[in-house]
């Protein structure tokens, strides 16, 4: 299969829960609405329900109430204005005008304005307004609500997501890391070049892990399905901060080991020996966060191998060096080192004070 079909196929793969969720809450709304309440074609109901919903799992709940107050303030500006003012093309900017203003008064997010205003022009144009006013209110109720329930139902696993993310930004750190390290043996500058680059191509992978981090902490609080899950998705929420700052330090040390090479300067064997050991330390973690709780290789496990490289970077390896950019690169490695240990469950303090324990 070419490789741009495996990529848009895992694409839908991954959002394929979502997928679902907006279908079944879009037409359970409708039903709800049409059927039940007899509401003249409620098409509130679903649209609130899709948008409150969406392929974005983080902050659903409060996409959810942004929605609810837009439609809200769209109809009730609509219907006050349109029913005295009439319709055509400068009552829409009144009211678009008015409804907006309204919205960003009351909050500073993204969905109420712009929902505001959408629905204000719905009464403006297409809906008679007055009539049926009620009903539009709460068939944006009745979306946003059924949209939550959904989650609720019919929820994302919330730690699965969030530590195959942690486990992906690990593995590519640890092909990095013996990527780094044979440039460094070979003093190739392009293939530094490559690792740095490779490395700062990974802000998208640790925003999805922010991302779905924050769902998995909103699928706990709503889902009855998953509240046991919650010190499971609290532990991989501790990791996410940690890995964000790995990452960040991973290319500091690249552009530092590319900045030494550029300038002709052989890195300090023992120094490309510890870096080298960083792709078994990122290994251990990776596997740690895919292993089931109570499974091995467990954080103790993780944080045992990664002090075995922590004696390795001691500060004395600075006096061997006359370099200052090789000391930096030491310097960096340290403050990596003590990110590897929070994600494997140390606090800072913590594993700040293993690089200072006695070899």
């Amino acid at each position: 299969m070419p490789r741009f079909l495996r990529v848009r196929l895992r694409r839908v793969w991954i959002s394929l829960v979502p997928i679902i969720q907006c279908a079944v809450a879009a037409g359970l709304s409708w039903w709800i609405a049409a059927d039940l309440l007899d509401h003249v074609k409620p098409f509130f109901a679903p649209i609130a329900a899709v948008v409150s919903l969406g392929l974005t799992l983080a902050r659903r709940w409060r996409r959810s109430v942004e929605l609810i107050g837009g439609v809200l303030i769209g109809i009730i500006v609509g219907d006050l204005l349109i029913s005295r003012l009439g319709t055509g093309a400068w009552q829409i900017v009144v009211v678009v005008m008015v409804a907006m203003c309204i919205a960003v008064f009351l909050d500073r997010g993204p969905i109420i304005p712009i929902q505001s205003a959408s629905s204000a022009v719905l009464i403006a144009t297409l809906i008679a307004p007055g009539a049926g006013s009620f009903d539009r209110a709460a068939d944006a109720l009745i979306g946003g609500a059924i949209g939550l329930l959904v989650v609720a139902v019919l929820p994302v696993n919330p730690a699965r997501r969030a530590r195959r993310d942690a486990a992906a930004i690990l593995e590519t750190l640890q092909n990095l890391s013996a990527d780094l390290a044979m440039a460094l043996r070979l003093e190739d500058e392009e293939a530094m070049y490559r690792v740095l680059e490779s490395a700062r191509g990974t802000q998208g992978a640790v925003d999805s892990l922010h991302s779905d981090v924050a769902s998995g902490r909103e699928v706990v609080r709503i889902s009855p399905l998953y509240w046991a899950s919650r010190k499971r998705i609290q532990r991989i929420s501790a990791t996410a901060e940690p890995i964000d700052n790995a990452v960040r330090n991973f290319r500091v040390i690249a552009r530092r080991a590319l900045g030494v090479t550029q300038r002709g300067v052989a890195v300090e064997p023992a120094i490309v020996e510890i870096v080298s050991d960083l792709c078994r330390g990122f290994e251990i973690l990776r596997e740690m966060m895919m292993a089931e709780p109570g499974q091995e290789p467990d954080e103790a496990d993780a944080a045992r191998v990664i002090r075995s490289i922590v004696r390795k970077a001691r500060t004395s390896l600075a006096d061997s060096v006359d370099d200052l950019s090789e000391a930096a690169l030491l310097v960096e490695l340290r403050s990596l080192l003590v990110d590897m240990m929070m994600v494997a469950g140390l606090k800072r303090m913590s594993a700040i004070a293993q690089l200072h324990m006695p070899r």
